[in-house]
């Protein structure tokens, strides 16, 4: 009889131990948006070699990973206005894909973002230049209109990183674009501050460390790119957007414990 209790026991042990273990599973649909460095410009497999591809997998890694599925809605010369949803632009893609996802509730629905390159050019872009105040305006009508939407939703806003001062493609940034682009990062950080009064739980800063790690190893990891000021880096290659979608990765999980 004694021997009995004790199986009953350990059965009862590893039944909850399992249980436990399932339940810290993370899984997750994340949908992610952005410009060509989301997208994956230059790289010779995007779809394999992408920061979306990258930052997935890390998640799938951890031990707290579950099924991690994603949708790569980077557009290459992108800006804020063209994801504004008044516009029907790039946001209607956006909606059709997350509704893909949007029943699926054994799952948390992230959106991952990083605009604001294309914003800060001088010249070239859809509305650029965009002004810091401006820039705050179109980020919070695409976070307001994802939440009316999907208000189970987590977002998480990244600060857009580095390129070389002298960047002059299509596009005319140079160090104009980039003191603009500098300036993005106090309105996300305002922008986040005023979501978790109104929003508590749904809207986070992502990752902020990827604007100086390639301003520090843009030479080993952004692609010298020949433009009208010289050779210029502003996007990753297939080591760049490992590191980037790493940290994008690192940022999520970090929500998903909240």
């Amino acid at each position: 009889m004694k021997r009995i209790r004790v199986i009953v026991s350990l059965l009862l042990c590893i039944t909850f131990c399992s249980y436990a273990l399932g339940e810290e599973k993370k899984n997750l649909n994340i949908v992610f948006i952005g410009n060509s460095i989301t997208q994956g410009a230059l790289l010779e497999d995007p779809r394999h070699d992408a920061p979306p591809v990258k930052a997935a997998l890390f998640l799938r890694k951890q031990p707290t990973g579950g099924t991690v599925r994603y949708s790569n809605q980077g557009v290459s010369g992108s800006t804020t206005l063209d994801f504004l949803p008044q516009n029907e632009s790039l946001f209607p893609k956006v909606v059709q894909v997350a509704d893909q996802f949007k029943d699926e509730t054994w799952a948390t629905l992230i959106f991952s973002i990083m605009l604001g390159t294309n914003d800060s050019a001088i010249t070239g872009p859809n509305g650029a230049p965009v002004s810091p105040s401006d820039y705050y305006g179109n980020m919070k009508s695409i976070v307001d209109r994802l939440l009316a939407l999907y208000p189970d939703c987590k977002i998480v806003l990244h600060r857009p990183v580095w390129y070389s001062p002298n960047t002059y493609n299509g596009a005319k940034y140079l160090e104009e674009g980039l003191n603009r682009l500098q300036s993005y990062y106090p309105q996300l950080q305002a922008l986040v501050l005023d979501y978790s009064k109104r929003f508590p739980g749904q809207v986070f800063m992502g990752d902020t460390e990827g604007f100086d790690y390639f301003k520090t190893h843009y030479e080993t990891e952004l692609f010298p790119e020949e433009g009208n000021a010289g050779t210029f880096y502003l996007h990753p290659n297939k080591k760049g957007a490992a590191a980037l979608g790493e940290l994008w990765g690192k940022a999520i999980q970090k929500v998903i414990g909240n």
